[in-house]
C-alpha cells in the first residue's frame, strides 16, 4: 500500500541519518530486544529455550518508561534481565529509561555498550531491583569517517525492502505465507498462534492431535503435540524452517509456538489446511482414473525429490530423509496433487560436514512401512544414503496403495494398507520381520495390472522401489523422471 511504502522510505531516511553518526564495524542496533549481558554472565539455568516467556517470572525490576501493564509501583517481573538504557533521539534529547527484559532465544540478547548504537548505551543486571542503581552514560560521538555513497545507497535500499516486506506481512485480514527462502519472524509466528480459534479436532495420532483452526476467517491446520513429543515438535519446526524448504508438494508451514509450563505444555505447529485430508483418507473414499493416479504419484515424487535433494550455495538446503513415509503422512490438495507432511523424524545431511543430523526423538517409524534393513537392524545409521533408500521402499508401498484404486475395465480393488492380508492390523516388529525379511514377501498385486499399460508400468516402478537390496532400488529422481514421461505420454496436465 502507498502508506506503507511511505513509512518504508521514512524509516530508511531515519536509518540513513543515524548511520552518519555510527562508527564502522558496529552492528545495527536492536537492543530493546536484548538481555544485555555477555553469554558467560547469564544466570544459571538460562540455556537457550524455545518459549522463555512461559518460564516463571522470578526477577523484580524497577521500570520507568518501559513499564508493562501488570507493573505495580514501578516494579515489573521477568524471567530475563533488568535493564537501564540511555539514548539520544534525533532531536538531541537524552532519555534514561529502565524496565524488564525477557530472555527469548538469540533475538533477545542485550548488547555490551561497546557494540551498541553510537548514541545509545544499555546496561543489564540480574538481581532484584538492581537496575534502579544503573547509570549508563552515552558513549562519545564516533567520527563520521568517509562513508561510501554506495554503502549509503545500499543501506537505504535494504531498509526500504525490509520495511515493505514487514508491511506486506502484517496486512490485516490476510495470512501471508512465508516465501521460499524465508520465514515469518518468531514474534509474528507467536502472534498468529495466539490469535487462532480452534474449531474442531480432525485427527489424532501417536504424536498428538490435529485441529481445524481459523485465523481471521482463513482455515489453518493446528497440530498439537503431546508434551512427551517435544523432540518431534522441535525437529519438525526446525525442518520446516530450513532455507529453501518450501515446495508446492511439501505441506506449507505457517508458524510454531509453545505454551504452558511444567507438566501441561502445549506445542503447536500451524500449517496450511487441506480439506481432502490424507492420502489414506482420500483413497478409502475415492477411486482414480489413470490421470488422477499419475497426478498423485508424480506430485508425491516431486515432494520427496525436493526433500532428498541437497541444494548447494550460501542459500542452500541440506538433503533430508523423511523416515516415516506412509499414506497417512501425505495430504491431498484441492487440485488432486499431494504434499508431504509429518517431518518429526526427518534426518538432515550436509555434505560440507559429512554429518548425519539425527533427531533426538525416541519415536520410530511405522512398522508396516519399514524397509527390510530397518526391520533387521542392518541399516548403517551413519550413512545418509541408507535413510534415503529406506524412504524409497516406503514410497513403493504408497504407489501400491494408489494403484489399487485405479479403475481399468470397470474393475478396481478395495482400499487396503500394504500387507493387509499377511499381518495383523497392528503388526509387531516380529510380524513384519517374518513377512518382509524372512519370507521376502511384498504386497499382493492384481492380475489385471498386467493387462493395462499404465498399471503395468506402475507395478514395475513400485517393484524397483521395494527391492530387498537398498542399492538395487530406484532413486526418487529416477522415479520422478519415469513418471514425468508417463504423464507426457498420456498427455496429462499436472
Amino acid at each position: 500500500p502507498p502508506s506503507c511504502l511511505l513509512w518504508s522510505v521514512y524509516g530508511a531516511l531515519l536509518l540513513l541519518l543515524s548511520s552518519a553518526d555510527r562508527g564502522e564495524g558496529q552492528n545495527p542496533d536492536h537492543v530493546l530486544q536484548g538481555t544485555g549481558v555477555k553469554p558467560e554472565a547469564r544466570r544459571p539455568g538460562d540455556g537457550p529455550t524455545i518459549a522463555p516467556e512461559d518460564l516463571p517470572r522470578s526477577l523484580s525490576c524497577y521500570c520507568s518508561g518501559h513499564c508493562p501493564d501488570d507493573a505495580i509501583n514501578n516494579t515489573c517481573q521477568t524471567n530475563g534481565q533488568c535493564f537501564a538504557i540511555i539514548e539520544q533521539d534525533e532531536h538531541g534529547e537524552v532519555q534514561l529509561t529502565s524496565g524488564c527484559m525477557k530472555y527469548e532465544g538469540s533475538h533477545f540478547q542485550c548488547k555490551d555498550s561497546p557494540n551498541a548504537q553510537t548514541r545509545r548505551t544499555i546496561e543489564c543486571c540480574n538481581t532484584d531491583l538492581c537496575n534502579r542503581d544503573l547509570q549508563p552514560t552515552l558513549p562519545p560521538l564516533a567520527p563520521t569517517g568517509n562513508r561510501s555513497p554506495h554503502w549509503l545507497a545500499f543501506l537505504i535500499s535494504m531498509t526500504v525492502c525490509c520495511c515493505t516486506l514487514i508491511c506486506v506481512t502484517v496486512q490485516p485480514g490476510k495470512l501471508e505465507r512465508p516465501s521460499k527462502t524465508s520465514f515469518l519472524h518468531p514474534q509474528v509466528q507467536r502472534t498468529i498462534a495466539k490469535q487462532i480459534q480452534m474449531v474442531r479436532q480432525i485427527g489424532k495420532g501417536r504424536y498428538g492431535e490435529v485441529w481445524l483452526g481459523r485465523w481471521r476467517g482463513e482455515k489453518v491446520a493446528v497440530k498439537v503435540f503431546f508434551t512427551r513429543e517435544e523432540a518431534s515438535w522441535f525437529r519438525e519446526t526446525e525442518i520446516y524452517q530450513t532455507v529453501l524448504m518450501r515446495h508446492e508438494n511439501i505441506l506449507g508451514f505457517i508458524a510454531a509456538d509453545i505454551k504452558g509450563t511444567g507438566a501441561f505444555t502445549q506445542l503447536f505447529l500451524i500449517t496450511d489446511y487441506h480439506e481432502n485430508g490424507s492420502l489414506y483418507d482420500f483413497l478409502k473414499l475415492t477411486t482414480l482414473d489413470t490421470q488422477a493416479l499419475l497426478r498423485l504419484a508424480y506430485s508425491a515424487a516431486c515432494g520427496l525429490c525436493h526433500l532428498h535433494t541437497e541444494i548447494y550455495g550460501t542459500q542452500g538446503k541440506p538433503a533430508i530423509a523423511h523416515r516415516d513415509l506412509k499414506s497417512k503422512n501425505i495430504l491431498i490438495k484441492k487440485n488432486g496433487s499431494c504434499c508431504i507432511a509429518d517431518l518429526g523424524l526427518a534426518v538432515k545431511f550436509n555434505s560440507d560436514t559429512n554429518e548425519v543430523d539425527i533427531p533426538l526423538s525416541t519415536r520410530v517409524g511405522t512398522r508396516r512401512y519399514m524397509a527390510p534393513e530397518v526391520l533387521d537392524e542392518s541399516l548403517n545409521k551413519n550413512h545418509f544414503q541408507a535413510y534415503i533408500m529406506a524412504d524409497m521402499y516406503s514410497f513403493g508401498l504408497i504407489v501400491w496403495e494408489m494403484t489399487r484404486r485405479c479403475v481399468t475395465g470397470g474393475i478396481v480393488e478395495d482400499y487396503q494398507l500394504p500387507y493387509y492380508d499377511m499381518v495383523p492390523s497392528d503388526p509387531s516388529y516380529e510380524d513384519m520381520l517374518e513377512v518382509v525379511c524372512v519370507k521376502g514377501l511384498r504386497p499382493t498385486v492384481s492380475n489385471r495390472w498386467n493387462s493395462d499399460e499404465c498399471l503395468r508400468a506402475m507395478l514395475k516402478l513400485m517393484s524397483e522401489c521395494w527391492a530387498h537390496n537398498p542399492a538395487s532400488r530406484l532413486t526418487i529422481l529416477r522415479v520422478k523422471k519415469t513418471l514425468a514421461k508417463m504423464v507426457e505420454s498420456q498427455d496429462i496436465k499436472i
